[in-house]
């Protein structure tokens, strides 16, 4: 990392790279200027790692925004955690294509981290007893495209505990991240126990409960007590345990407020309080059919 590296903090990956607790989710983030705009605000706020997958179709004004604003800041290619995913129609055979379109599109020679991003196959039924085949096939090529340097870090998106354990118990290469939805609501206490027992990194997405939580009375009293924002008390609850968060939002007034989430610390009732908000809810799609 070049001296314009940001000293946010970061979490140890199984592979021995370090990946920051906090990135730039790019979900819906669609059109050059947009990225770029985004882009450039975060790198200014501090921000180091983005995570883009190739269903949301702007993986390349990522790697035109990085060619561009990088050198702004000072900052070069490996200063930067780039995620990518391998799109639902991809799963199984066509998994090294998709992988090797996504370093295309990007136009970078490596991927920091390439997740399957779902446990199903588009186009086939949930139940569909072809899921774990493809599932199997994909991690096969994401291994090899891994061994080639192309895949600095490979994971998975939406398992479940099944899901996962399936994995563990067929892959050459352990995964080093799972990016699941997570927040308050959704503490995922079986997944977490399933990455602690795997040393698989827990990441979150979907933090903010697509903007629903930040109304939530106990989140908002909460922001209140600690004079910060309700968007800043969901990301510290989840960075204050340890797990990586992907706000997404093209504003930049956002993107520099959710990076504000270092400079202080949540008390031990206020985590409390907000972990009691858990009942399960999700507000993102449900992998849990998937067999």
């Amino acid at each position: 990392m070049s001296s314009s590296a940001s000293t946010a903090p970061t979490v140890p990956l199984n592979t021995g790279v370090q990946m920051p607790l906090l990135g730039l989710g790019m979900y819906k983030l669609c059109g050059g200027e947009a990225v770029l705009q985004a882009v450039d605000a975060s790198l200014a706020a501090g921000y180091r790692a983005f995570d883009s997958a190739a269903v949301y179709g702007n993986e390349a004004e990522l790697g035109r925004a990085l060619k561009e604003l990088l050198p702004k800041y000072g900052l070069t290619r490996e200063d930067v955690f780039i995620t990518s995913k391998l799109g639902p129609n991809d799963q199984g055979e066509g998994a090294t294509k998709g992988a090797l379109h996504s370093l295309s599109n990007l136009g970078m020679d490596y991927i920091d981290l390439y997740l399957i991003h779902w446990p199903g196959t588009r186009g086939l039924d949930v139940t569909d007893q072809r899921n774990p085949g493809n599932r199997a096939q994909s991690w096969v090529a994401l291994e090899e495209l891994h061994a080639q340097g192309k895949l600095k870090a490979i994971g998975v998106s939406n398992y479940t505990p099944a899901h996962m354990r399936e994995l563990m118990e067929s892959c050459k290469v352990r995964p080093a991240v799972l990016q699941v939805e997570f927040h308050p609501l959704e503490r995922q206490a079986e997944l977490r126990n399933v990455c602690r027992e795997f040393g698989v990194c827990f990441q979150a997405y979907s933090s903010l409960g697509r903007g629903e939580l930040l109304t939530d009375p106990q989140v908002v009293q909460v922001a209140e007590n600690c004079k910060r924002t309700p968007a800043q008390v969901l990301l510290r609850w989840a960075v204050q345990q340890g797990v990586p968060v992907l706000p997404k939002s093209s504003n930049p007034e956002r993107i520099r407020e959710n990076a504000r989430i270092f400079d202080f610390t949540l008390s031990d009732s206020d985590m409390v309080k907000l972990s009691a908000l858990e009942r399960g809810h999700r507000f993102c799609w449900d992998p849990s059919q998937v067999v």
